[in-house]
Formats: structure tokens, sequence, C-alpha cells
């Protein structure tokens, strides 16, 4: 397996060294905690890291109420540290702030360790707080822009959605069919991890709560899902028909457009007028052309779906795209 750093390791590498260096600066005892802080508070995202850092930062001064009132009030004894917790930790979940509860414990661990609450322990541990809470804050303000990414999965997820296309324009147009399905199983891994990706991209901006490349994957997937439900009824046709000529033309202009534009609303006229030139053709003469045409109906309406979904969706701002100003997109 490759081995490989990523920028979340530099950053708590690096920050982990800094707050240490500058609580020792600062001649604070127990500073290797501000290094622990550190470690816990850098996440894999701005918000989960701004979340985790005031959960410990409120969770540590609950902490050292506990302690004083505890500790000062009754006695400096191991019982009382079990004591203490009975009650700390209960209120840490009611108050929403449970991942501090670790932490927290080692700034108990060191009031129990001083034998005395005065106010230069306080500050120290108030000291220890800030330090390693502030590296992590200012190391996870760099979030590197995952549109490189983000763009990539869009452009494989587009590839698959046509190579799907042009199978089912062979099977229309040939009844025959020699295609894997492999553009299956991949393309729902592509959304997932996707969807995954673009929501991280959510949480490294305070002021964004949606992000357009994240509804623009829940996009793709509802149209997958119409993919995946109607490929057992076209493979099921078994006899080349007029009006499955037609659709295969359609669906063959249909996969040459496939980007992240908002214009699907001329192929949706196309798909009417499609419709409308069926009702005015022969009935069918056979059972088989009977059930022929009936699963290319069934089709038809499917696709009807896929992109009336496509065509709510506002649009990705693509220079590439733009640039080639295509005239329709589904």
């Amino acid at each position: 397996m490759k081995y490989k750093i990523g920028y979340r390791t530099i950053k708590t590498a690096v920050g982990t060294s800094i707050s240490i260096m500058i609580a020792q600066m600062m001649q604070l005892d127990n500073y290797v905690s501000a290094g622990i802080l550190t470690i816990l508070c850098i996440k894999v995202t701005k918000k989960k890291s701004l979340r985790a850092s005031w959960d410990r930062f409120f969770a540590c001064l609950m902490a050292m109420v506990f302690s004083s009132l505890l500790f000062e009030g009754l006695a400096y004894h191991p019982l009382i540290i079990g004591l203490l917790l009975l009650f700390f930790i209960p209120a840490a979940v009611m108050l929403k702030v449970s991942d501090g509860i670790v932490t927290s414990s080692v700034i108990i661990l060191h009031i129990y360790s001083a034998g005395e609450v005065t106010k230069e322990l306080l500050v120290n541990e108030l000291g220890i707080i800030t330090v390693g809470i502030g590296v992590a804050l200012v190391a996870n303000l760099y979030m590197p822009s995952l549109e490189t990414k983000l763009k990539e999965y869009r452009l494989q997820i587009e590839e698959n959605f046509k190579i799907i296309f042009d199978e089912i324009v062979h099977y229309l147009r040939t009844n025959e069919s020699t295609w894997d399905g492999k553009e299956i199983t991949e393309t729902m891994e592509l959304i997932n991890e996707a969807k995954t990706l673009a929501f991280r991209d959510v949480e490294n901006h305070f002021l964004r709560n949606e992000n357009l490349y994240y509804n623009y994957f829940k996009m793709r997937e509802k149209q997958f899902e119409i993919i995946e439900r109607v490929l057992p009824s076209v493979t099921s046709i078994s006899l080349t028909v007029e009006q499955g000529e037609m659709i295969a033309d359609f669906i063959e202009e249909l996969s040459e457009h496939i980007h992240p534009g908002n214009t699907a609303i001329q192929f949706l006229e196309k798909l009417y007028r499609m419709r409308i030139s069926f009702e005015d053709m022969e009935l069918p003469k056979t059972r088989e052309e009977f059930e022929a045409r009936a699963a290319l109906l069934h089709f038809v309406k499917e696709m009807e779906q896929y992109l009336i979904i496509k065509s709510s969706f506002k649009g990705l701002k693509d220079k590439e795209m733009n640039q080639s100003k295509p005239a329709e997109a589904n």
C-alpha cells in the first residue's frame, strides 16, 4: 500500500510542536498538554474544528469549576475524582460538550496533582487550554480547495452516464449487447464519494449552508435511480420497431449533451413532440410489437422524469462549459 502524508497530518504535527513550544516559552506547567489539545482540535473541516474547540474549551472551564468546588470543599482523594466524574460527565453530556470530557479529565488531574486551587494554577490551566485550542484553530484556517477533485468526480459521472446511454442506444437499434454493466456499480460509488466530498466543502465555509456541487450530485443520484429502473425494461425489448429507432436517435443526442448546465427544457420539448408523433402512428399488429412499444413508452415516460429532475437544477458555473456554450444540457 502506498504511504501518503495528508495535509491534516502535516497540520497536526506542526501545530502540536508549535503549541508545546509556545506553552513552554510561557513557562506553563504541564505544557505538553497544550499539544494534546491541538491534536484533538484539528479536524477534517473548519466547522468540525470550531465545534471541537468550543466543546473542549467550555468543558475544560467546567472541569476547573467542578474541581475547585469538590477538591477544596471535600478532599484531595482518589475517591473524590470518581465522585467528581459522576457529576461532571452527565453535565457535559447534557450541555452537549461531551467531546471535551477526555481533555477536561486532564485538567482535573492537573488540579488534583497540585493539591490546592490557586489563582496561579487556574491561570496556568487557562493558558494551556488557550494555547492548545488557539493553535489548532489557526492551523485549521487553511483548508485546501476541493474544487478540482469535485470537478473530476463530475466529469467521471457524466462520462459514465454517456457510456450507459450509448449502450441503451446500441441495444435499441440492434437488440444485442455485450456490455458488462460495470459503469452501473462504478457510477453509484462515484456519486456517494462525490456527495461526501461536497459535504466536506460545505463544512469548510462558516457562512455557507449549501453547496452547488452537493446539490448537483444529489440531482445525478436521482437521475441514476431512474436509469437503473429503466434498464431492465429496455433490455426486455426483443423486437426492433420504428419507435425504438426514434428513441435511440433522441437518447444518442441526449448523451452528447451531458454537462452541469441547466437547460434541459429543449429536450423535454423534443420528447413531447416525439410522444405526439407516436400517437399518429399505426397501432401495433402483433403481440410482440405491442409489448415492445409499451416498454418503449414506459421508457420515454421515465426519461421525461429524468429531464424534469435536471430542469429543476439551477446549474453549475463551469469555465470550460461556458466557453463551449452548448445549445442544450441534461
